[in-house]
C-alpha cells in the first residue's frame, strides 16, 4: 500500500485548512480577552427562570459599561467584559442589571491592568518561540539531520495556524475570545503535534540503518503503514474524551476543550501527512540539486 504516492493530496487538504486560517487571521486576527488587553470582567448570576441573550445584556449596561463581550459560563451565570471601571460603576451596572433583570448576584469582579496584560503577551510569545526552538533542537540532536528538525517545526506551525485559524474565525463571528487558557491549549498542541511526528522519524531512521540501498519513499511508506495504526488508536482516545467535554463539560470549559480538540486532530494528521511527506520534498530537492551539479559537469 502506497500512502505517499499521495502526497500531493496531503499537502491539498492542508492547504485546504490554511488558506482560510491565514486569511482569517490576516482580516480579523483573534479576539483577545482581558487578560491580554486589560480591563475589568464582572461575573454575575440570574434566577435560571430567566432566560438572557448576551446581546440583552449588552444592551442593559451598554450606557454604563463598554462591554467587549459577554459569555455564559453557566447555568444563570453571565461573564461580563470591558474597559476599566470603578466600583462605583459597577454597583450602578449591577443596578441596572437588577432593574431589568430582577435578582441579579454579583459572583465575581476582576480587574486586569495594561502593566500585566502587556507582560503577559510578552511571556506568551516567548513561551511559544522556545518551546517550538528547544524541539527544533532536540529532534535535530536526536536524529543528527537538519531536515528532521525542520520538518517536525514545519508540522507543528502547520498546526498553529490552524489552530489560531480557527479561533479567529469562531472571534469573529461568534465573538469567541482567546484567554490564557488557550495558550495552554495552543502550547499543548505543539507536543501533540511533535509526539506522533517523533514516532515516524525514529521509525524511518531505524528503516533507513537496516534497508540503505531501499529507496528513501519505499522506506517512509513502510514507516508510516506501521505507526498509523498506532498513532490513531493513541489519538482517537484523546479525540473522544475531548469531544465529550466540548459537548457535555459546560460553558466554562468548552473553548479550551475545543481548543485541545483541534490540536488533537491537526496534531495527528501532521504528524503522519504532513512531516512525512515534507521529509520525501526535502529529499527531492536536495536529488535535484545534486543532478544539477552532475549535469554542470
Amino acid at each position: 500500500m502506497l500512502i505517499m504516492k499521495y502526497r500531493p493530496l496531503f499537502f491539498l487538504i492542508s492547504l485546504f485548512f490554511l488558506v482560510p486560517s491565514i486569511i482569517s487571521l490576516t482580516l480579523y486576527g483573534l479576539k483577545p480577552s482581558i487578560d491580554f488587553t486589560g480591563g475589568s470582567m464582572l461575573e454575575i448570576r440570574v434566577s435560571e427562570e430567566v432566560s438572557l441573550e448576551r446581546d440583552q445584556v449588552r444592551e442593559a449596561v451598554g450606557d454604563l459599561y463598554d462591554v467587549q463581550n459577554v459569555q455564559q459560563v453557566g447555568p444563570g451565570q453571565y461573564s461580563i467584559d470591558g474597559n476599566f471601571v470603578t466600583n462605583e460603576v459597577k454597583e450602578n451596572v449591577l443596578g441596572k442589571l437588577r432593574e431589568q433583570f430582577g435578582e441579579v448576584e454579583e459572583v465575581r469582579f476582576d480587574t486586569v491592568g495594561a502593566t500585566v496584560s502587556a507582560e503577559l503577551i510578552r511571556k506568551t510569545a516567548a513561551a511559544v518561540l522556545l518551546v517550538a526552538g528547544l524541539i527544533a533542537v532536540y529532534v535535530w540532536h536526536q536524529f543528527d539531520e537538519l531536515k528532521y528538525g525542520v520538518c517536525a517545526i514545519l508540522a507543528m506551525v502547520h498546526d498553529s495556524v490552524i489552530l489560531l485559524g480557527v479561533f479567529s474565525i469562531l472571534g469573529h463571528f461568534l465573538g469567541v475570545e482567546v484567554d490564557i487558557l488557550f495558550v495552554t491549549a495552543l502550547l499543548t498542541t505543539l507536543s501533540f503535534s511533535i509526539h506522533d511526528t517523533i514516532v515516524v522519524f525514529d521509525r524511518i531512521r531505524e528503516l533507513y540503518r537496516k534497508n540503505r540501498r531501499v529507496p528513501y519513499e519505499a522506506l517512509v511508506n513502510t514507516a508510516v503503514i506501521e505507526t498509523l495504526s498506532r498513532s490513531i488508536n493513541n489519538s482517537v482516545t484523546i479525540i473522544i474524551m475531548l469531544l465529550a467535554l466540548v459537548l457535555l463539560g459546560g460553558e466554562t470549559i468548552r473553548w479550551f476543550a475545543l481548543a485541545l480538540l483541534v490540536g488533537a486532530v491537526t496534531g495527528t494528521y501532521s504528524s503522519t501527512f504532513t512531516a512525512a511527506p515534507l521529509l520525501l520534498l526535502w529529499e527531492d530537492i536536495v536529488a535535484k540539486r545534486r543532478e544539477l551539479k552532475r549535469n554542470r559537469r
